[in-house]
This record gives C-alpha cells, sequence and structure tokens, in this order.
C-alpha cells in the first residue's frame, strides 16, 4: 500500500513539473511566482533563459515517469531524494535574493519535504 501511494505521488510530482515547464515555457512571465524580486520578466533575453530553465522543469519531470515506467522501486526513491536538491536550491536563490520568506519556505521548502517524503517512502516500500 505504502508503495502504491509513493508511486502514485511521484507521478504526480513528475506530471506537475512538467506541466509547470511546459507552461513557462509558453508564459515565461510566470517566473514571477518563483520569489526573486524585481525579476525582467518583459526582457527578451532574460525569457530565454527562462526557457531555458522551462526546458530542463519538463526533462526533470520525465526522469521521474521514465523511472516510474521502467526502473525500479528503489531506483525511483533514490532519484526522488537526488530531485530534492533542486527546491532546496531554489528556496536558497529565493533568500540569497531577498525573496519573500514565505514564497522560500511555504513553496520550495514545501516542496523539498514533500519529496524527501516520497523518496523515503519508496525506498522503505
Amino acid at each position: 500500500m505504502t508503495e502504491t501511494i509513493a508511486t502514485v505521488l511521484a507521478g504526480l510530482v513528475g506530471a506537475s513539473v512538467i506541466f509547470m515547464g511546459v507552461h513557462a515555457f509558453r508564459a515565461p512571465q510566470a517566473a514571477a511566482g518563483f520569489g526573486i524580486p524585481d525579476t525582467p520578466t518583459e526582457d527578451r533575453g532574460f525569457q530565454a533563459w527562462l526557457s531555458v530553465k522551462a526546458v530542463r522543469d519538463i526533462a526533470s519531470g520525465l526522469f521521474i515517469l521514465i523511472l516510474l515506467a521502467g526502473g525500479t522501486t528503489h531506483l525511483l526513491g533514490w532519484f526522488m531524494l537526488a530531485a530534492a536538491a533542486i527546491p532546496v536550491g531554489d528556496a536558497v536563490i529565493v533568500l540569497r535574493s531577498n525573496g519573500p520568506k514565505a514564497t522560500a519556505y511555504g513553496i520550495h521548502g514545501a516542496t523539498a519535504v514533500v519529496i524527501l517524503a516520497i523518496g523515503a517512502l519508496l525506498l522503505i516500500a
């Protein structure tokens, strides 16, 4: 039962990351919600960098779905633990940029905790 719940949650994380990447690729202005103050979302050059991030988000989500389809639960668990470094890094970036602590902890930090929990559940399943 734990394995099924953790697997479904991992799939939801993968699909969510793909959705966020596609949304950011189509509308780079969405980056304003990331938490970095004064993000120049209307600057065409900066939009290109946001597109780079969006493509990486899409690929990260696909990695999760690929592991769901063809990997082991244990391998997916390790991948999820490693992937938690991404939202931790995002939180650090927001804090170093004097962004809102609520965004750093409430969005990025909470995401890291959820991904860590999913990874741990997959490893003990």
